[in-house]
């Protein structure tokens, strides 16, 4: 899995975020995890839906166009849900609350920034 740092409209926000590219990375996705610390993210590549089967923990999933925006958000999405949005590309998973913590809203402008 490769990782870098997420920004928000330009701005680094000091959340690493781990790319999962393969298809075995995106299926394993968070299982398995006991919680996702709030300075972790997953971001899913291909990917326009997700769910929740089988994790122990709710998180914000974050939909994200192919320019980088996001297009939907989900809050506090606990487990057993299954999500999608057919505008989505790539999907970000983030610890529960931190889409509200950094403000991001639909229509801000994601990133990532490979480590110094």
């Amino acid at each position: 899995m490769k990782s870098a740092f997420l920004t928000i409209d330009g701005r680094a926000c000091g959340i690493r975020v781990s790319t999962a590219g393969s298809v075995r990375e995106r299926m394993r996705g968070l299982l398995g995890h006991q919680r996702l610390a709030s300075d972790e993210a997953l971001l899913l590549v291909p990917c326009r839906s997700v769910h929740t089967f089988g994790m122990n923990f709710p998180i914000d999933i974050l939909f994200i166009d192919r320019q980088w925006h996001v297009v939907a958000i989900h809050r506090r999405v606990p487990q057993a849900r299954m999500l999608f949005c057919l505008s989505a590309t790539r999907t970000l998973e983030m610890s529960a609350g931190m889409a509200d913590v950094l403000s991001i809203e639909t229509g801000t402008r994601i990133g990532l920034e490979a480590y110094a």
